[in-house]
């Protein structure tokens, strides 16, 4: 039986959503193991002086448990 856990994870990036995104997804890898998929909650700009200055990202992430040794 695998069990599962579900973390929130917010990631900006200057460029893109995409890059965002994999910025996100590439930290929590280096923290955890184990991640099988994210869920892009939610998407934001911040705009100044009329333009698009930053991407960021709100996501959540699946990463499965290891069982561990007994």
């Amino acid at each position: 039986m695998s069990v599962a856990k579900v973390i929130e994870v917010s990631a900006t990036s200057p460029t893109s959503f995409e890059d965002a995104i994999n910025q996100g997804l590439n930290r929590a890898c280096e923290s955890i193991q184990n991640v099988r998929g994210a869920w892009i909650k939610e998407q934001q700009v911040s705009v100044e002086n009329g333009q698009i200055n930053a991407y960021k990202v709100n996501m959540q992430v699946t990463f499965v448990l290891d069982g561990g040794q007994q």
